[in-house]
């Protein structure tokens, strides 16, 4: 059994959970999941099986969308509504429209962001959540992430009265790597307020969305699951796509070192998937160290 499986994730259960469980109902053992999502969050989760998983890392590294709600007044140990309130100012007055805006072209771009402490990020070979279990702040280090695009949901604006905390939804485009609570964090200081995440659905991993998925509940009652799996070659659509000869294919299959075609299209770094008619081969890259040559990162076939 080969393919990515669109998994909706639910709340409540680890990116770890879904692959166990994923395991357990396909009844094969290699699986793999593709970004990890925290418990509290459902959506997207792209489910990687048999060789699909040689392409996992192209699916984590492609773009993102999600859904967010975000809470100005109130920030939480953990940056979103799991944790313990930690800061609280009045918000006196409603939020504008204008004001979001504003603050949302500030942070659309790339942008500077430090993991919150209750992350997977390791420092010095462990992982952040472990500090702060121990009642430990480190310092840590900041990273750039690109934010493509941020939309405010006009008919989500809440301003509560009672606790006065201002309440809206927020459409994210991101690349690899951005903490969506944290930037609920950015959000807030922008605005001048502390700040935190109240609720958080990823509505697309690379080409998949929530109209390909399929529940763990859905996937156990499926005659034949093979039929819900997506080709592997859909994973790898965003990147820049090369198609040899049967001459030439029969080299990439074997992980050969071959000189950079005419039609060769990409960078120092960037991978180029190899074809051989409609049958994905390898991915391969220009050789580091050899210039006029390319060179496998992974051969996918297996004959």
């Amino acid at each position: 059994m080969n393919g990515i499986l669109p998994l909706w994730k639910e709340p409540g259960m680890t990116s770890h959970d879904c692959v166990f469980k994923v395991r357990k109902i396909l009844r094969t053992k290699k699986v793999g999941h593709t970004g990890t999502l925290d418990p509290d969050v459902d959506g997207v989760l792209p489910i990687c099986i048999g060789r699909a998983t040689k392409i996992a890392e192209y699916i984590t590294e492609a773009g993102k969308s999600y859904k967010a709600q975000i809470v100005i007044g109130e920030s939480t140990e953990t940056e979103d509504a799991s944790g313990e309130i930690i800061d609280k100012k009045n918000v006196e007055t409603k939020i504008t429209l204008e004001q979001l805006l504003a603050a949302a072209e500030q942070l659309t771009g790339d942008i500077q962001q430090t993991p919150p402490m209750y992350s997977a990020v390791k420092v010095n070979g462990k992982r952040l959540y472990e500090y702060a279990r121990e009642g430990k702040m480190i310092e840590r280090p900041s990273r750039t992430v690109k934010i493509h695009q941020i939309e405010i949901d006009d008919t989500s604006l809440e301003y509560d009265e009672t606790n006065y905390t201002f309440k809206f939804h927020a459409h994210i485009i991101c690349g690899k790597g951005t903490y969506i609570r944290t930037l609920a964090v950015m959000f807030g200081e922008l605005l001048g307020f502390p700040a935190h995440m109240l609720r958080l659905t990823r509505t697309s991993s690379a080409q998949f969305t929530e109209s390909d998925c399929v529940t763990l509940e859905q996937l156990s009652a499926l005659e034949d699951p093979q039929t819900i799996l997506k080709p592997m070659e859909l994973g790898l659509s965003g990147l820049k796509k090369m198609t040899v000869s049967d001459k030439v294919a029969s080299k990439v299959k074997h992980g050969a070192v071959l000189p950079t075609p005419d039609e060769w299209a990409g960078e120092m770094g960037e991978p180029i998937v190899v074809f051989y008619q409609d049958t994905v081969l390898a991915i391969y890259h220009l050789h580091p160290e050899k210039a006029g040559y390319i060179k496998p990162v992974k051969v996918i076939w297996t004959g």
